[in-house]
């Protein structure tokens, strides 16, 4: 893959956070009953950024939650699918608001996948979506609640969000496959 562009830079990634953690704050009924669940691995330093926002501006400290999905190769599809590896989420969530935080949304899949393992561990009272980036292409009916930036793609196209924690840089690029 060669890389097209850079998309956002360090600043508008902040930004956009600060900005999704102030709808977060003014959508929810009680912040005492939200939840974050970061999808791994970029779901998880988002989140973590949303929950220090959330209580540095509102005083309140929301539990935060990790949940690990990779994808398998479905051989009749070939296309690759969502797997949940660690479905334990160490958290009640009957009755909660879970906000399940991912870096991108390109097909629904993962998202799916995430909703699939939160409703094996209980019957929350709402379920929120929170990306990064959308990115449109979707195969299954998923909206996000929460958007940082729609970025329209096309399917030759491949987004990566950047983490410092994770990739020693935070910014979004821009790649198209070969």
């Amino acid at each position: 893959m060669k890389k097209k562009v850079q998309l956002l830079d360090e600043l508008t990634v902040k930004r956009a956070l600060t900005r999704l953690s102030f709808e977060i704050i003014e959508k929810s009924a009680n912040l005492n009953n939200v939840v974050l669940v970061g999808i791994k691995t970029r779901g998880v330093p988002m989140a973590k950024v949303l929950k220090e926002n959330i209580q540095k501006h509102s005083g309140v400290e929301v539990p935060l939650c990790e949940l690990d999905i990779t994808f398998y190769r479905d051989d009749l599809s070939h296309d690759y699918m969502p797997r949940v590896n660690d479905a334990k989420i160490d958290i009640d969530v009957d009755g909660k608001e879970i906000i399940i935080c991912d870096d991108v949304l390109y097909t629904g899949r993962t998202a799916r996948a995430a909703i699939e393992a939160i409703f094996g561990q209980g019957r929350p009272s709402k379920i929120c979506l929170a990306v990064l980036i959308d990115r449109g292409h979707r195969e299954l009916p998923i909206r996000p609640d929460y958007i940082g930036k729609n970025v329209p793609t096309s399917q030759k196209e491949t987004v990566k969000v950047n983490f410092a924690e994770i990739d020693g840089i935070t910014n979004v690029e821009l790649y198209e496959r070969d």
